[in-house]
């Protein structure tokens, strides 16, 4: 299986908001940490990116995408020296519609939105994740992320029927097109998770881990796979994706294993077999390390925290119910 499909199989995606800017200079909007991730397209003009833990602002331009995965703090301005507003005092409860914003000079638009995700299905790849992928066009970008993000633009511009889902769809697509796009162009120096499935020597011994989790797999079985020597492997491993190969083996067999007993009937021992173990005392003592609870109360958990999310529908059925307050997540 490929790593990003297993991944994304398992997040969960719960909804997107969005709002689109239309601002004039001068102007400046900041972006307070929240749960969710964000994204962004400018779709005419250009404007400064400032994010926090990144160094130097990042110029954007008309057509770029950039995608903050675990909604750090940033700000948006026409001019780094500019002031900025708080988000949630500019888009207040217009989310879903236009906001205008500056002071009339040059002109820019920008979508701007968050995703809401499952916060466990998601945990692998967000924790995985560099702070920014940044989409440009002057990139070898695939035709997939412009098409959508020309449609995100056009649906944005002109809402009709069903609107809300529609955008809420094409993000999710932005989201899975902008990571495809930062493996694309990951280059030999770039370290972290998505920069190694692109490496020609990592990227195979990953897709083997999440092809075959139950495998019994060794550094040296790993490093054979991939023509390098043990020591070699083990060194470029942990340099590009940040831990050792068979931590990292671990720490995915506990989230598959946490997936299957959240939204399966399997008992604890099939579940413990299905990602490697043949011990369910062994699974139980390395599923609470990684959770910090053991299996059973993991589970329970999982359960009783489905029931606290869904309310009835119109029609009598279960339905989960979806955040869409912004004060906590701007």
């Amino acid at each position: 299986m490929d790593p990003l499909d297993d991944v994304f199989a398992a997040m969960r995606v719960q909804s997107a908001l969005y709002a689109r800017l239309e601002v004039s200079t001068p102007w400046g909007i900041s972006f307070a940490a929240g749960h969710g991730a964000r994204f962004g397209f400018v779709v005419r003009g250009g404007c400064w990116m400032s994010v926090e833990g990144i160094a130097d602002p990042i110029a954007l331009t008309a057509g770029d995408c950039y995608v903050l995965a675990r909604g750090t703090n940033y700000k948006l301005q026409d001019d780094v020296r500019t002031p900025t507003r708080n988000c949630f005092d500019v888009i207040g409860q217009r989310v879903g519609g236009t906001v205008e914003l500056g002071g009339g000079g040059t002109r820019a638009t920008v979508i701007t939105g968050w995703f809401v995700f499952d916060a466990i299905g998601a945990r692998p790849l967000l924790d995985l994740m560099p702070v920014l992928l940044h989409a440009r066009t002057d990139q070898n970008r695939s035709q997939q992320l412009q098409a959508t993000l020309q449609q995100l633009a056009t649906e944005t511009a002109e809402p009709g029927l069903g609107s809300g889902i529609v955008i809420s769809r094409l993000a999710d697509m932005l989201f899975v097109q902008a990571i495809r796009a930062h493996v694309a162009s990951a280059d030999e120096t770039e370290g972290g998770w998505l920069a190694a499935l692109a490496d020609p020597r990592l990227g195979p011994a990953l897709r083997a881990m999440h092809d075959n989790t139950a495998h019994a797999w060794t550094i040296e079985a790993l490093a054979s796979r991939v023509g390098m020597s043990r020591s070699a492997f083990a060194a470029r491993f942990r340099d590009r994706v940040g831990e050792p190969p068979l931590a990292y083996l671990t720490r995915w067999r506990m989230f598959r294993a946490a997936a299957a007993i959240r939204s399966t009937d399997q008992t604890i021992a099939e579940i413990a077999f299905s990602v490697g173990y043949e011990s369910e005392s062994a699974f139980t003592k390395a599923f609470r390390r990684v959770n910090a609870a053991s299996p059973g109360v993991f589970r329970r958990q999982s359960h009783s925290s489905n029931e606290r999310h869904q309310t009835p529908g119109l029609n009598g059925a279960r339905r989960t119910e979806l955040p869409v307050a912004i004060s906590s997540r701007v």
